[in-house]
């Protein structure tokens, strides 16, 4: 009985395995790796020659555009310095933004055009207004010039304080429709630093309108005191419309004919 006992025991330690540890090769993914990076790096040598043979000089500069305050001279003048780099090197987006430098300078855009050419097509800023002493705004109410040399006598002239040039710019295009229609033309319009505004027409007659209710004021002027002063207008010195219900009239030359005594009335506000 021991004696088998002991035979299976031997038995049960002879069946135990010995298993071995898998052999793992890193050979073949290594090599493959290498071949990537040594293809990626060949390619990328290529596209790099392939850069500075295709990355000629810059041979030729068109300006497009309709000009009558910038021209093609001046285009090249600002951005000669940045053709000098090669076609596909040239920094498309400095000369773009050195040329909205140039106060005339509204939009700006461009372009390459194989093999060696560089486009820059130039959109004028359209003067609207006069700004202050010197200034100039565009149809968008924008100050665009503050040191202009030339006078501009066929624009309105707008004033206002620091800030205020959309204002002004967007009450002035309201107003010059309403000029218009009662056959009026506007010299200039001004806003104070108190915020009370002053129109004056192409005669040299003042439209008071003080800083409150402008809209109700401006709509009186129109409706009221410019159908009545009529062909009046030319003796008038100011219209006031600073009043609750009416307006008053300074003549140039004594007392107002009697068809517009009627019209001039009311309590003043002083607004």
């Amino acid at each position: 009985m021991r004696a088998r006992g002991n035979r299976r025991k031997k038995d049960r330690r002879g069946t135990r395995l010995k298993l071995k540890a898998p052999k793992v090769s890193w050979r073949g993914p290594v090599r493959a790796l290498l071949a990537v990076v040594v293809a990626v790096g060949a390619l990328g040598g290529m596209l790099r020659g392939a850069a500075w043979l295709l990355d000629q000089p810059v041979r030729r500069l068109v300006v497009e555009g309709t000009f009558q305050r910038v021209t093609p001279l001046m285009v090249e003048a600002v951005i000669g310095s940045e053709l000098e780099a090669g076609f596909l090197s040239v920094d498309l987006r400095e000369i773009r933004e050195r040329l909205l430098e140039l106060d005339w300078v509204d939009r700006v855009n461009v372009r390459r055009v194989w093999p060696d050419i560089v486009v820059v097509a130039v959109v004028e800023h359209r003067a609207a207004a006069r700004w202050g002493a010197r200034g100039l705004l565009n149809e968008r109410g924008e100050l665009f010039a503050t040191d202009i040399e030339q006078a501009f006598p066929e624009l309105p002239q707008l004033d206002g304080p620091p800030g205020s040039e959309q204002e002004v710019a967007r009450r002035y295009l309201e107003l010059r429709g309403q000029m218009v229609a009662v056959e009026l033309e506007l010299e200039s319009l001004a806003m104070d630093a108190r915020g009370s505004w002053l129109l004056t027409l192409a005669g040299g007659q003042e439209v008071r309108l003080g800083r409150r209710d402008v809209d109700e004021r401006l709509e009186r002027f129109f409706g009221v005191a410019a159908p009545v002063l009529g062909g009046d207008l030319e003796r008038v010195e100011y219209v006031d419309l600073r009043y609750t219900n009416g307006f008053a009239v300074g003549w140039r030359d004594g007392a107002p004919p009697p068809a517009v005594l009627a019209a001039i009335g009311g309590a003043p506000d002083r607004g």
